[in-house]
């Protein structure tokens, strides 16, 4: 089985968030960037079928040079390839389409990405993928087994959970349930030295459709003041409640 996985580069979520040119743009200055975490489960997840079923794992990542610090940390945790392609990830179809190509040229059996990344929470890249390659899709997947051609997945929905029979190849919406945080793995100083030697393959971008374009971001609006009302005065409690809050 062929596997890839598909990573998203995005900002640590305790980064400081900035924008700059009138707020048309992210300022990256200072900012630390680290492998999406739904992305993230889903590399464990591969890295499990690498070592129960002999799977082969691929990684690939839509992103200027700045995103190889994060594939070799990809590559580090276990998976044995890592392609980039050379281009801004500024539109999901756009990522969805340089994703399709790598795939198609890949012959991959299982794609796995995550249900949305933590940047811009668009969650369109798993299903535009699944239908530009006309795969099976499963999103929201909190569970996968596979037995040759055959899978099993299980995928959250409102109030529960829906098991789903299916087949290969299959394109996957990843979260944590595919494993748990504590499955997570830290590369270790073999991992890294091993990554070094790894390839790395950078394919420049082709002509796609860009759907969308940022106009302006704003900051959420910073938090007003708190007061503070004695535990034994519910009658104050209940008139700031009432009067100022306006929420009873």
């Amino acid at each position: 089985m062929k596997i890839l996985v598909c990573i998203s580069n995005v900002p640590d979520t305790t980064s400081k968030i900035n924008f700059t040119d009138g707020d048309t743009k992210f300022d990256t200055n200072g900012v630390q960037f680290v492998i999406n975490p739904n992305d993230e489960f889903g590399l464990t997840r591969a890295m499990w079928f690498k070592e129960k079923q002999g799977a082969t794992v691929h990684v690939a990542s839509v992103g200027g040079p700045s995103a190889e610090p994060t594939i070799r940390k990809a590559l580090a945790i276990g998976a044995d390839e890592a392609i980039r392609v050379n281009a801004e990830p500024t539109d999901g179809f756009f990522v969805a389409q340089q994703l399709a190509e790598v795939v198609k040229n890949g012959s991959y059996d299982l794609i796995i990405a995550g249900r949305e990344s933590i940047d811009y929470n668009g969650g369109m890249v798993p299903g535009m993928l699944a239908t530009l390659l006309n795969m099976n899709f499963v999103n929201t997947c909190i569970n996968i087994e596979i037995d040759g051609n055959d899978v099993t997945a299980v995928r959250e929905i409102d109030g529960g959970k829906e098991k789903i029979g299916t087949t290969l190849p299959l394109v996957i919406g990843g979260q944590k349930g595919l494993v748990e945080e504590s499955d997570l793995r830290i590369p270790n100083m073999r991992g890294i030295m091993m990554a070094r030697k790894k390839v790395l393959t950078v394919v420049e971008p082709i002509e796609a459709t860009i759907a969308t374009t940022d106009v302006k971001f704003e900051q959420p609006a910073p938090k007003g003041a708190v007061k503070l009302v004695d535990a034994d005065n519910v009658g104050e409690l209940v008139n700031l409640l009432h009067n100022e809050a306006k929420v009873i």
